[in-house]
């Protein structure tokens, strides 16, 4: 199982977003792969820094997908000590 946790927090490099497609392309259809972010499909190119190559990872991630969408605040946000006003 590969677990990518608070996908896109830190955008890659060329040979990061790369090396990440090759992976994942090696897990396709043979392994578990849980993704968490909070970035839309639409703006993963900003990420993965090529529009061509996030399309392609975004067609292998989507095939057998289950995907879950949570809406509302974070739950780190409403128990924060520190509140925004």
């Amino acid at each position: 199982m590969l677990v990518l946790d608070e996908w896109g927090y830190v955008p890659l490099d060329r040979d990061g977003a790369r090396l990440l497609f090759e992976i994942i392309s090696e897990c396709y259809e043979t392994k578990s792969i849980i993704i968490t972010t909070n970035i839309e499909f639409t703006r993963w190119a900003t990420v993965l820094y090529d529009e061509q190559m996030t399309s392609a990872l975004l067609d292998r991630l989507l095939h057998h997908c289950y995907l879950l969408i949570f809406n509302g605040d974070s739950d780190r946000m409403k128990n924060s000590l520190i509140r925004l006003t």
